[in-house]
């Protein structure tokens, strides 16, 4: 259910080439590579007028049994759920069940400025809902099941964030209570309004609400790196619903997304609203450029798992990745992804595989400051890595490249110490800052 950063846009031209002309084996080098160093576990999948092009699973679905991931692994999708519960509520509209400019006070009253909050203010972030995601003891209670009552409390407490409609603001609580719409509406569960209007017609076999992670229906865990792979414990899918419960593969989003964008689920007006940008927000989707082209699709993130879903309308082309353990940013390994597929250059990277032990780890911890740098940076150790945490922010494990060096790939950080001075330089960008340890 978190947010991943879109694919950045890049203003020049490109060119799609053939399946044909399509380099495969460089593109498995480049996620075997990652794998191989412990930087990425996932899937990916790229369809063209709906026949799969390129396939690749990498990495271990359950570490501890060194079960590797396949094909046909099936991973938890976090947001990319929303795309389906947007069809859904369409879905609904089309049967005349609802209306996309209903107010939601019918549904839910005791929610704040629900008399002024639409169905359409859900889908498009802009309800002013609070996230419960957001709150600071989520994950002292993500784990537990949570009934209806109990989650709509918490979402009733949260309060508004601000006027409806006076900008748009990212809330899984919008699409928890669009859940809450639809089974009241149809009198069912949601996950049988999945079944009935996406799953089955278009035979996503692999695609359902979760449960709890089972090896035995190929799911896979997710994991932490921090010197090695740690298991994440998995979010009570009670808790996400129609934000981020949903199970699948690679192959299923695909086919999912050809079929929403063929007007197997719903009509094309519809879809044309669901593609209504304002504020950067569609209903149920997002713009998202690669150089001179675009896609429509949604990210996700629940757990360790993070997951991307796109479709490009010009091209008819699909691209599904899904990632259970990850230490790079996912996005370069999805711009690689389509650069192969466009024709455009990319690199194979190449990784310094340096062990450190605990007490060689010592050394470096402490807490670093500069009056020239507004956050103080304090480095720990968990295991055999280094972990740094900025003021206010998660802390983030850094990979040890040699002499002193260490870095975080996923913000382009490198940290250069030098232990004898009680310093500590900082690169990220143009930017350069040295900073001292202190005691306190």
């Amino acid at each position: 259910m978190k947010k991943i950063l879109s694919i950045i846009l890049i203003s020049f031209l490109t060119v799609a080439v053939s399946a044909q002309e399509f380099d495969h084996e460089k593109l498995d080098s480049y996620f075997e590579t990652l794998a191989s160093n412990d930087k990425l576990m996932g899937s990916i999948t790229m369809a063209n007028n709906g026949k799969i092009i390129y396939q690749k699973a990498f990495g271990f679905a359950d570490i501890e049994l060194q079960t590797p991931l396949s094909n046909d692994s099936r991973f938890r999708v976090g947001s990319i759920t929303k795309m389906f519960t947007a069809a859904l509520i369409f879905k609904a509209i089309e049967e005349g069940k609802i209306k996309l400019d209903q107010k939601i006070d019918i549904f839910f009253p005791e929610v704040e400025n629900s008399e002024l909050i639409s169905i359409s203010h859900l889908m498009n972030h802009r309800s002013g809902i609070h996230s419960f995601t957001s709150n600071s003891d989520y994950l002292t209670w993500h784990t537990t099941p949570k009934s209806r009552k109990s989650l709509y409390s918490i979402i009733i407490d949260g309060g508004s964030d601000f006027d409806p409609d006076s900008k748009a603001d990212y809330s899984n609580s919008n699409y928890v209570l669009l859940t809450w719409i639809l089974e009241d509406i149809y009198e069912v569960d949601y996950s049988n309004l999945l079944a009935k209007y996406i799953t089955k017609p278009l035979k996503l076999d692999n695609t359902y609400i979760g449960i709890k992670t089972s090896p035995a229906d190929n799911e896979a865990f997710s994991y932490k790196y921090s010197g090695e792979w740690v298991k994440e414990a998995d979010t009570d899918m009670s808790i996400p619903l129609g934000a981020g419960a949903i199970v699948s593969t690679t192959g299923d989003l695909t086919k999912f997304i050809e079929g929403l964008f063929e007007g197997k689920i719903i009509s094309p007006n519809s879809l044309e609203q669901m593609q209504e940008m304002k504020d950067n927000f569609g209903r149920g989707m997002f713009r998202i450029p690669f150089y001179d082209k675009f896609s429509y699709g949604h990210t996700g993130g629940i757990d360790e798992f993070k997951s991307m879903l796109g479709y490009f309308p010009e091209e008819n082309f699909s691209m599904a990745m899904c990632v259970n353990g990850s230490v790079i940013d996912t996005n370069q390994a999805a711009i690689a992804a389509l650069s192969a597929y466009f024709g455009k250059d990319y690199e194979i990277p190449e990784f310094k595989n340096i062990s450190l032990t605990s007490e060689e780890l010592d050394s470096y911890l402490g807490i670093y400051s500069s009056p020239n740098f507004p956050l103080k940076i304090t480095i720990t150790k968990e295991n055999k890595s280094l972990v740094g945490q900025a003021t206010g922010q998660p802390p983030f494990t850094l990979n040890a490249e040699g002499d002193h060096i260490f870095s975080f790939f996923q913000a382009g950080l490198t940290l250069i110490f030098n232990p004898d001075n009680d310093e500590m330089t900082l690169k990220q960008g143009a930017g350069e800052f040295i900073l001292k340890r202190t005691k306190d």
